[in-house]
């Protein structure tokens, strides 16, 4: 069948159409939407967090830079007290 529509392997076309099954299409947009809405939240949350933790990175290299201007660095080479 060459109607511009490619069918996925063992899909056939009923007289309602191979994307409706059966559901009304009314049905599916509902679905689709709920979706869409749903994963936007998750968007908008995960983008919340990462700009949190980007606040707190920049934060803590800022503390680290400044530990480090304060002759912090040198201590890293420092075996500890149990070697």
């Amino acid at each position: 069948m060459d109607d511009g529509i490619a069918l996925s392997e063992g899909a056939e076309l009923g007289k309602r159409g191979w994307w409706m099954g059966d559901q009304s299409m009314e049905e599916r947009i509902a679905h689709l939407t709920r979706a869409v809405d749903d994963l936007s939240d998750v968007v908008t949350r995960q983008g919340r967090e990462v700009d949190r933790l980007t606040r707190l990175v920049n934060l803590l290299a800022e503390r680290e830079a400044e530990r480090e201007g304060m002759g912090g660095a040198a201590e890293v080479d420092v075996k500890p007290p149990h070697w």
